[in-house]
C-alpha cells in the first residue's frame, strides 16, 4: 500500500527553499540583507578622535615632541585619509604624464605639505573637541562638516569631502575656514607647472617643507 502524499508538508518545503535561494541571491548580489555600512560620519569619527587624543596627550606636547607626534598622527590619519587620491586630483593631467617613481615622490612632499598645513593648523588649538554638524551624501561623495572647539580661541570649521572606496568612506579634500586645500593648492600647482613644469614644482614643495621644518624648530 502507498503512503498518502502530504501535500501541506511539501508546500512548507517549497517555501524554504525559496526563503533559502532568495537569500543566498541577496547575499552574493549586496552582502547580508538588513545590515547597513558605516556612513561617512561613522568611518570618519575614528580618525579624528584618534589624531585629537595625540594632540591632546601631554606625553607629545611641545616642540622638541613635535616629530614623534606627528608621526603619530600621521599613522592614525593615513587610515582614514586617501593621500594618493589627493595627490592625483591636484596635479590633474600632469599625473597621468610623470612615470611611477615621480608619482611616488610627489605623494610623499604633497602629503608632506598637507600635514603642515592641516596639522599644523590644528597643534595651535588647545583641548581640541570635534563637533560634529552635518553630513551630505551624493552617490559615493560625501561632505561632513565639523567644528573643532578649543580653550581661548575661536572655533573652527573644517568640511571633510569624502569618497566611498571598498575599504569605507576616506577623505580626499579638507575644507578649512571655507578655503579648500585641494582647489587651493591645485591652482598654486598649475601655475608653477606653466612655468617651472614638474621639476620645478618638485623644487618649490621641498623648499616649502623644508621652511616649515625650520619654522617648526623656532
Amino acid at each position: 500500500m502507498s503512503c498518502p502524499v502530504n501535500f501541506k508538508s511539501e508546500k512548507i518545503v517549497m517555501k524554504i527553499s525559496r526563503f533559502f535561494y532568495l537569500v543566498l541571491f541577496l547575499f552574493f548580489l549586496g552582502g547580508t540583507p538588513g545590515i547597513a555600512s558605516p556612513g561617512p560620519t561613522e568611518d570618519l569619527k575614528p580618525t579624528l578622535q584618534g589624531m585629537i587624543d595625540i594632540l591632546c596627550d601631554p606625553a607629545f606636547s611641545g616642540n622638541e615632541k613635535r616629530d614623534v607626534r606627528r608621526e603619530k598622527i600621521m599613522d592614525v590619519v593615513s587610515r582614514g585619509f586617501d593621500f594618493r587620491e589627493m595627490s592625483k586630483l591636484v596635479l590633474g593631467r600632469t599625473w597621468r604624464k610623470i612615470d611611477s617613481q615621480q608619482r611616488e615622490y610627489f605623494e610623499q612632499l604633497f602629503t608632506r605639505l598637507l600635514e603642515n598645513a592641516y596639522i599644523g593648523k590644528l597643534e595651535k588649538y588647545t583641548g581640541q573637541e570635534i563637533i560634529y554638524k552635518d553630513e551630505r551624501i551624493k552617490g559615493k561623495k560625501a561632505a561632513v562638516s565639523t567644528v573643532v572647539q578649543s580653550v581661548g580661541t575661536p572655533p573652527l570649521p573644517v568640511t571633510y569631502v569624502m569618497t566611498k572606496t571598498s575599504s569605507g568612506w576616506q577623505v580626499y579634500d579638507i575644507n578649512i575656514e571655507g578655503v579648500s586645500l585641494l582647489r587651493n593648492y591645485r591652482e598654486q600647482f598649475k601655475s608653477i607647472l606653466r612655468k617651472e613644469k614638474f621639476d620645478g614644482l618638485i623644487k618649490v614643495l621641498e623648499d616649502k617643507n623644508t621652511y616649515f621644518d625650520g619654522e617648526a624648530t623656532k
